[in-house]
């Protein structure tokens, strides 16, 4: 599908969503929003399904039950540029590339935009961000060449060069340490304060709470509880992760620290 968007107020909407691979669900019945100006996470423990609905919202993976919508329209109705052209996509990993310049990987995300050759308005585009990200002075450099940190933030000026209505990012800060982790988590609230719908997947629970307007823990098989980040409390933590945890207010949203394994894994 092209041609006009059918313009919504929700910018991801994922309904009654079984989603899996081979016919087998990971995770079932999952319903959630995420609007223009928010930042989702999704939460959980390995393989309750994170990575699995983020590749729904970008088109990866079909669902096996309920819809996926982008702007209003399902997932399945948009052709492979319309939908790059709503939703940018930060995969957890990426293969390795061809030798390539900062300038020419940010490039990419204008693909969805032009047929053979960039316009003006493509590069302006592509120094925009570049910018906007404050990397212009590694423009030239390859690709390569780049610490993790670096390369994190050329992924994401990649996926915002798409001009997109939304981004899915599957754990963001993975491979970074803690300054690059504030620095990306906080591009991303910029993003979202700019207008964009952001939906990520995350380990870090504290970090999650603190960049995040609302959650989506997931347990096995769906959804365990989803809303603000108070949702996060020692006891959905310790029944989710099975581990026991003290939840504690600060200035900058809840700290959660990990106290052991619970109860009844001990005994078990």
């Amino acid at each position: 599908m092209t041609g006009e968007r059918n313009v919504s107020s929700t910018i991801v909407e994922v309904e009654n969503v079984a989603a899996g691979y081979d016919g087998e669900a990971v995770v079932e019945d999952v319903s959630f929003e995420v609007l223009p100006g928010e930042v989702v996470g999704l939460l959980g423990p390995n393989g309750v399904g994170k990575s699995t609905l983020l590749k729904c919202v970008v088109g990866v993976v079909d669902p096996l039950a309920g819809q996926v919508r982008v702007a209003g329209d399902p997932v399945t109705d948009l052709d492979r540029e319309e939908h790059a052209r709503r939703v940018g996509y930060v995969p957890q990993t990426e293969s390795e590339t061809y030798p390539m310049s900062v300038f020419d990987a940010v490039m990419m995300g204008r693909k969805p935009y032009f047929d053979w050759r960039p316009s003006e308005r493509d590069r302006a585009v592509v120094a925009g961000v570049i910018d906007h990200l404050d990397i212009a002075d590694l423009s030239m450099r390859d690709v390569g060449s780049l610490s993790g940190g670096q390369r994190q933030k050329v992924i994401l000026a990649r996926a915002l060069a798409q001009e997109p209505l939304g981004l899915a990012l599957d754990e963001p800060t993975s491979n970074l340490d803690v300054r690059h982790e504030l620095e990306s988590l906080s591009l991303l609230r910029d993003a979202a304060d700019q207008g964009l719908a952001v939906l990520h997947a995350m380990h870090d629970l504290s970090l999650a709470a603190r960049y995040s307007d609302r959650l989506v823990l997931l347990d096995d098989g769906g959804v365990y509880a989803q809303g603000s980040p108070d949702v996060l409390t020692a006891e959905a933590i310790e029944e989710v992760y099975g581990i026991a945890v003290s939840v504690h207010d600060t200035e900058d949203g809840i700290a959660i620290v990990p106290q052991g394994p619970s109860a009844d894994e001990v005994i078990g």
